[in-house]
């Protein structure tokens, strides 16, 4: 039998007449704990060093970090994403640094376990871009391509540094082929059992990752692009056979970045695995709502807002994003109607 799907043209009307039957009614909801908020990584004391491309993000001394997460506690955000902006000095081709059990990762995690413990989760990010002097995520071959394999060992070595430091959630962002798989079982070896593996498993070679680079100072080291590891923007298929090749290795949530032009990747990933499929709203994406906002284009409040409950509608179970701490705050005074 044929439904018939015609109503009355002014009962959905009704159900939007006010802020609480609108509010009774709405399929989708944003709250604090669907929040990751990133965070810059700068070495010093007290230091405060704002990101010129990124208006309202800065990059934080490790004392200062710890600051950050309790702000993000107290305002219900449940976990902070940790990214370094190693010093010049620091950067090599083969990417030391990332093995370091004192680099600006492993000290700001350390820091922010043992202030907080488990009252927040710490989420830090696996990839040798912001520690090679050439920018790329990756260890190169004569050729100056990626080599996977040997890759592969540094990644395995980096998470469990920071597994020992403390993490809660492992990020491989790197996009070698085999890396989930690897880095579960070197976790599992050191005893790592709980310890959660977040997958970029649908990265792709977007333009909108500039900021980012200049906040983790990979922005000027960067010789050539990331295409050949890097996902095609032009594909949504491969995404899929990207996720499900993660999951198969372990992962235990993957992550599509970055969200907003990937909206359908989201709705599939969801779709067809059922596993909890996280977004990243990158920092092209959050300086063009903050420029717009400045030009006049709209209100900045409600371009956040409405911005970060279409990755909730897609599919999300939660979000990465600069305006946590903003969008907490709104979420917390309800005004967000």
């Amino acid at each position: 039998m044929t439904q018939n799907h015609a109503f009355p043209r002014t009962r959905l009307r009704r159900s939007r007449a006010t802020s609480w039957t609108r509010a009774l009614v709405r399929e989708n909801v944003l709250t604090p704990s669907d929040l990751i908020w990133p965070l810059f990584i700068a070495e010093g004391h007290g230091i405060e060093d704002p990101v010129a491309a990124l208006p309202g993000v800065s990059r934080w001394s490790v004392d200062l970090i710890v600051e950050r997460a309790k702000e993000a506690r107290e305002l219900g955000i449940q976990c902070v994403a940790l990214f370094p902006n190693t010093p010049p000095e620091k950067r090599s081709d083969d990417g030391a640094e990332a093995l370091n059990i004192d680099n600006l990762m492993c000290r700001a995690t350390k820091a922010i376990k043992d202030a907080m413990g488990d009252d927040i989760g710490v989420l830090t990010d696996v990839a040798l871009d912001p520690y090679t002097a050439h920018g790329q995520d990756g260890l190169l071959d004569a050729n100056g391509y990626v080599d996977n394999d040997r890759t592969l060992d540094m990644l395995t070595k980096q998470a469990l540094n920071q597994a020992n430091a403390g993490a809660d959630i492992i990020a491989p962002s790197d996009m070698m082929d085999g890396r989930v798989g690897a880095i579960r079982d070197t976790l599992e070896l050191a005893n790592h059992h709980v310890v959660q593996i977040m997958a970029y498993s649908a990265k792709y070679a977007s333009a909108f990752y500039g900021p980012f680079r200049d906040a983790v100072g990979s922005g000027d080291t960067l010789k050539g692009d990331k295409k050949s590891y890097q996902m095609d923007p032009a594909n949504s298929d491969e995404a899929i056979r990207e996720i499900a090749m993660d999951i198969a290795e372990g992962a235990d949530s993957v992550m599509v970045k970055p969200g907003l032009a990937y909206l359908d990747i989201i709705y599939r990933a969801k779709a067809e695995f059922n596993v909890p499929v996280f977004a990243y709203q990158v920092s092209g994406e959050y300086a063009l709502v903050e420029a717009g906002a400045a030009a006049g284009v709209g209100d900045r409040d409600a371009l956040m807002m409405e911005k970060l409950i279409a990755f909730k509608r897609a599919g999300c179970s939660g979000i990465l994003t600069y305006f946590a701490a903003d969008a907490a705050r709104l979420l917390r005074d309800g005004d967000t109607a």
